[in-house]
């Protein structure tokens, strides 16, 4: 009878601008403590729940990936590429909210435009 009130979860998804703001975060310090936590969520719009769980899952992934590049640490990190200036196009897709299963080449192009 309780279950029929209960609303399914849905999985947030975040803006580019989160997305960036929380891995430049994360590569400063890959465990925020409360203090930081709190701040960040709050200059993002985001609970501190949903920022405690993105590092949760941040760190996984970067475990896996750690264990599964024994030594390049990060070789293909540095763009040789023509850089060209972010157009409005792609200033609209940083804003936009990006699925939470979203490839890595995405969140890297992000990433490498907006520093």
């Amino acid at each position: 009878a309780d279950s029929i009130h209960k609303k399914k979860h849905t999985r947030p998804t975040f803006t580019g601008h989160q997305i960036f703001a929380l891995e430049k975060t994360f590569e400063q310090t890959k465990y925020l403590a409360g203090p930081e936590r709190a701040r960040l969520a709050y200059s993002l719009g985001m609970t501190e729940s949903q920022v405690k769980v993105w590092f949760q899952n941040r760190r996984t992934k970067w475990r896996k990936k750690s264990a599964l590049e024994p030594s390049s640490s990060s070789q293909r990190a540095g763009g040789s590429g023509g850089e060209r200036a972010a157009s409005e196009t792609e200033d609209d897709e940083y804003n936009k909210p990006l699925d939470p299963d979203s490839d890595d080449e995405k969140i890297r192009l992000l990433l490498r435009k907006h520093r």
